[in-house]
């Protein structure tokens, strides 16, 4: 008799701060605080997963050992010496703790073959862990600009078209409107990766591993509420979760 399987443990990447940020007494203004949006995680908890919080100053192999998946949250530029470059004239902060933190939970989260969620920066991060470049910068030219604040959040400013016969097309169609929050995007592709998803101006927006159930995403799906990439997500964690029952029996 199988026994039945828990909900599964979803880890989610945060960033680092200071208690200043959030009205802390003038005497803990320098507290470290650790960050999380909490959308990622009801997003998780929406779809059936149940979400933990994952500290940077924890052992990220260790941490990977007891989960089913891991998110890879947005957040600063990944730093471009990772990839071979310098630092340009657009680069913002840079958090080399969080960097060489998340890089280890993707190689992790590989090895142990459970399912690998890039967003935004995540998907950046993925490209770059795994051998890739980034574009450092999007100048807005005459199309679609990236990196506009001028929208709420979970507006959809413009399309992505999916390439068939990829886990995205079957989760969305042939194309989805996303939202778009950043200056930066996937350069040099990464050995092992494709590409996925295109905006119009052919800035990579979606990209997936090809032999690993890794996926990686420029936009900000959490925002939408319901969104199918979590369901994915919490699904294929599940399959990864009965593989390793079934080789453990």
């Amino acid at each position: 008799m199988s026994v039945p399987l828990p909900k599964p443990l979803i880890g989610f990447s945060g960033r680092r701060g200071r208690a200043e940020s959030v009205g802390a007494p003038r005497g803990f203004h320098d507290a470290p605080l650790d960050i999380y949006m909490s959308e990622y995680t009801t997003s998780v908890i929406r779809s059936g997963g149940l979400p933990v919080n994952l500290p940077m100053d924890a052992d990220a192999s260790e941490l990977v050992g007891y989960l089913d998946a891991v998110v890879l949250s947005g957040g600063e530029d990944v730093d471009p010496r990772r990839y071979g470059e310098a630092p340009g004239p657009h680069t913002g902060w840079i958090d080399p703790q969080r960097d060489a933190f998340e890089i280890a939970l993707i190689e992790a989260g590989i090895a142990r073959g459970i399912p690998v969620l890039g967003i935004c920066r995540g998907q950046q991060l993925i490209n770059v862990a795994l051998g890739g470049s980034l574009v450092q910068h999007l100048a807005i030219g005459e199309g679609e600009s990236h990196a506009s604040y001028a929208y709420p959040r979970a507006q959809r400013v413009h399309p992505v078209v999916l390439e068939a016969g990829s886990t995205a097309a079957a989760l969305y169609g042939e194309s989805v409107l996303v939202n778009s929050y950043h200056h930066q995007a996937v350069g040099r592709l990464a050995p092992g990766l494709q590409v996925t998803g295109r905006a119009p101006d052919g800035v990579i927006e979606a990209i997936e591993h090809e032999s690993a159930p890794v996926i990686g995403v420029q936009w900000h799906p959490e925002v939408f509420g319901g969104d199918p990439l979590f369901d994915w997500l919490v699904q294929t964690a599940q399959n990864s979760q009965l593989t390793r029952q079934k080789a453990a029996a």
